[in-house]
């Protein structure tokens, strides 16, 4: 079963504290986009990558696609000052039927199996989602007084791929834009838009790069993986 890959990769990562794109950050010698990328490129489902990119980056992304031998790129197009808009970018280079998958660039731990459940089940209800079960009682809190707990059995830690079918996705963002909505996900967006989204059960590794804690921690699992496949 087929899929196309978009990666908004034009964030700031203020948060990393890098003073540039975290993206160009290094995991046992290789940046973390090239790591995020070699997913994609080695999963036989995958028919292409579309990446939402800043102008004054193309250059230096170009640079790792090359070195990386990633042949699957079919678009870089220029990404927006949020993720909804880079997004939007992507959508339209791609306009084409079939399942796309948004991912954060900086989650290079996705496994192939979660990625095929999400195209499946996107593929049967329009749109599906990773996550992970919460880990930690939560709270309402209101002026830092509580004033619930909330159960914890329905909640869910959202993470990416977000997949959906492109008509669904292409729908979703077309009625953003129109109303002005700005969502934090693509599964935001389909809510609004009054989609069904499933849930894929992933893992806790695959987290974010977003803090140099992140990062540190990035380099065990690696490391872990690495292990693992000798």
């Amino acid at each position: 079963m087929d899929y196309t890959v978009m990666m908004p990769a034009a964030g700031s990562g203020t948060r990393m504290g890098a003073g540039h794109n975290k993206l160009f950050l290094e995991l046992e010698g290789k940046s973390i986009l090239a790591h995020t990328l070699a997913v994609f490129q080695q999963d036989p489902w995958c028919t292409g990558i579309i990446l939402a990119v800043k102008e004054t980056e193309r250059a230096t992304i170009e640079t790792i696609i090359q070195q990386e031998q990633i042949t699957k790129i079919s678009a870089l197009p220029e990404g927006g000052t949020e993720r909804q808009h880079s997004v939007k970018a992507c959508l339209k280079s791609h306009q084409s039927d079939g399942i796309v998958l948004v991912h954060d660039a900086a989650r290079p731990f996705i496994k192939q199996d979660v990625i095929h459940e999400l195209v499946i089940s996107a593929s049967r209800h329009g749109g599906a989602v990773a996550g992970v079960k919460a880990k930690d009682t939560m709270k309402y809190v209101n002026n830092g007084i509580i004033e619930e707990t909330a159960d914890r059995e329905r909640l869910w830690v959202i993470q990416t791929p977000q997949a959906f079918r492109y008509e669904v996705l292409k729908d979703a963002s077309q009625k953003a834009e129109q109303e002005s909505f700005l969502g934090t996900d693509e599964a935001m967006l389909a809510e609004h838009a009054g989609y069904e989204v499933r849930i894929v059960e992933s893992t806790y590794d695959n987290i974010k790069m977003t803090t140099p804690e992140d990062l540190a921690y990035g380099g065990y699992l690696l490391k872990k993986r690495l292990e693992e496949t000798v």
